[in-house]
């Protein structure tokens, strides 16, 4: 399960803002503050299986901060029992999203299996795992979001790196972006563990 590192759990200025969410095919939709209704529009994009694109909160876990530290573990596989990937179509990274336990049942943001593209990334990544601990995780920033928008955790590795190399690289990474919900195939890939490229960032798909 990822644990966000301290320095983002730090950043506690979560707000009710505007959530653009731009689709593939019929364009953006209206900017509206997150609430229920937005939540609704992107649980349909889910179901119907429809290519959207929307600005989200990018952050990374890695090797040395995931919960247990020091491991691979997940807790929702779908593709495979530990955490990993190399960002092709085929074999999407691990992605944890935020989640919500109520009466002790435990819902996802986003669907175990939901896959994404990371488009300044070059990576495809699925959900297999869930960000935010204790008995109320819907408190945490990775549920309520950032600034009005969806908050993921995408697994960097580092399992051969070291604990400040890894720091590093999600520091890179972290920040508002655009991602593609339930993507075609065909888009650009930068194959290979993000940590080992450095987290390398690349520009907007086109």
């Amino acid at each position: 399960m990822s644990t966000i590192w301290n320095s983002i759990f730090r950043k506690t200025a979560v707000a009710a803002a505007a959530l653009t969410v731009m689709s593939v095919c019929a364009g953006m939709l209206p900017a509206q503050s997150i609430n229920n209704d937005i939540k609704s529009q992107l649980d349909q994009f889910v179901r119907r299986g429809t290519e959207v694109r929307f600005e989200g909160y990018l952050t990374g876990y890695s090797y040395w901060d995931n919960t247990p530290p020091g491991s691979a573990a997940i807790a929702r596989p779908v593709l495979r029992r530990q955490a990993g990937g190399t960002g092709t179509y085929n074999d999407p990274v691990t992605i944890a999203v935020g989640h919500a336990i109520r009466r002790g049942r435990q819902t996802l943001d986003f669907p175990a299996g939901t896959r994404f593209y990371i488009e300044r990334l070059r990576k495809y990544a699925i959900v297999e795992d869930v960000c935010g601990d204790g008995h109320q995780p819907q408190n945490g920033p990775c549920h309520t979001g950032k600034n009005g928008r969806p908050w993921l955790d995408i697994y960097i590795g580092g399992k051969r790196n070291s604990v400040r190399d890894t720091e590093r690289c999600m520091n890179r990474l972290t920040g508002m972006q655009p991602i593609r919900l339930n993507p075609r195939r065909g888009y650009p890939v930068a194959r290979g563990e993000i940590s080992a490229s450095g987290c390398q960032v690349f520009g907007p798909v086109s």
